[in-house]
């Protein structure tokens, strides 16, 4: 008697970005602002990290919030319904509660019906690890739309007293739709991670360890207690400097590309010293426009990559159909990089 086999899953031969949406908060916190709260100076902090102001999300401006408006506008430009997206995936460390994931009530509100939903935890590079997630599950037959979502509320994490992180954060949403294409339209992604320097960019303590202190809900002064974010700034700057361009790299020779075929490089806005050194490394012609989004918005995580991307298309810096090289970086430390086609 023969066995039965598995009939196989059929999907789409290649897959690519059809609309992009971003969301970026009403408060805009100036580097001034930034100056009452360390002892620091507007022109260290500009050479420092190229950041001259950044968002913070207001109390309705919630993690599901800035996902609904950013995700409305991406479904918008992709010319489909919320009805026809068959994942909902949201990259993000800020969501604070632990369970349900964000994206359940986000495809709820959108009105995705029943379509899977689940949030990922990949820190700066969570937006090229959903992108690899919803280009498998849309060439491996489980989705004909996937939409992928990094967003911020860092401000919650941030603490306003530490004079290496307080002028670095700022919160967003960015979103991408990603469907069927007859060409490719994301190229092979690389991704990857060093767990060895995990230490290196991370919460003060666990939740657990946190809470269990006498004074973890209110100090001092009253005000509420938590961890926040440290990162050891150096060896993540060299980290980023001389092992990413080797990734960006590896991406651009997995799709066939070379940089001066590229019609944008959207990197990770974390420091304008690393988006710098990268462009030297890769040899980057100056013809190539360079996101440089951090200026305005500082470092969103997951929503970083997304928020460049439409500001460039926005603003014409970036055109439709034009190859970009994206890369994202950060706490893990986890990788990923890929060339797309713009939307």
């Amino acid at each position: 008697m023969t066995k039965p086999q598995i009939r196989p899953a059929t999907g789409a031969r290649y897959s690519r970005i059809h609309g992009v949406g971003g969301y970026r908060p009403v408060r805009v916190i100036p580097n001034a602002e930034v100056l009452e709260w360390i002892d620091s100076s507007d022109e260290w902090i500009r050479t420092r990290s190229g950041i001259t102001e950044r968002r913070w999300a207001g109390p309705e401006e919630s993690v599901a919030e800035m996902s609904v408006q950013a995700a409305g506008k991406a479904i918008a430009q992709a010319g489909i319904s919320a009805e026809q997206i068959g994942g909902v995936i949201v990259a993000t460390v800020s969501h604070l509660k632990q369970t349900p994931a964000i994206a359940t009530e986000i495809a709820e509100r959108l009105g995705c019906g029943t379509a899977p939903a689940f949030d990922i935890s990949a820190a700066c590079a969570g937006f090229g690890y959903g992108l690899g997630l919803a280009d498998g599950m849309i060439r491996g037959g489980n989705a004909e739309y996937v939409l992928v979502i990094g967003v911020e509320r860092l401000s919650d994490l941030t603490d306003q007293s530490d004079r290496s992180t307080a002028f670095i954060f700022g919160d967003g949403a960015g979103a991408a739709i990603v469907g069927p294409s007859d060409t490719p339209g994301i190229g092979k992604l690389i991704w990857g991670s060093d767990g060895s320097q995990a230490d290196v960019i991370t919460q003060t303590e666990a939740w657990d360890t946190a809470f269990a202190k006498p004074d973890a809900v209110n100090g001092p002064g009253g005000e509420t207690k938590w961890p926040y974010l440290r990162m050891d700034g150096q060896p993540v700057f060299r980290w980023a400097v001389w092992e990413m361009a080797k990734v960006a790299q590896q991406a651009l020779d997995a799709a066939g590309v070379t940089a001066d075929q590229l019609g944008a490089f959207i990197p990770h806005q974390a420091n304008m010293r690393i988006t710098d050194a990268m462009i030297k490394a890769l040899k980057l012609p100056e013809s190539v426009p360079v996101a440089r989004d951090i200026a305005e918005t500082g470092n969103t995580s997951a929503a970083s990559i997304p928020l460049a991307m439409e500001r460039m298309l926005e603003t014409g810096e970036a055109h439709s159909g034009d190859l970009a090289l994206i890369i994202g970086f950060g706490a893990g430390l986890v990788y990923a990089a890929a060339v797309v086609t713009l939307p």
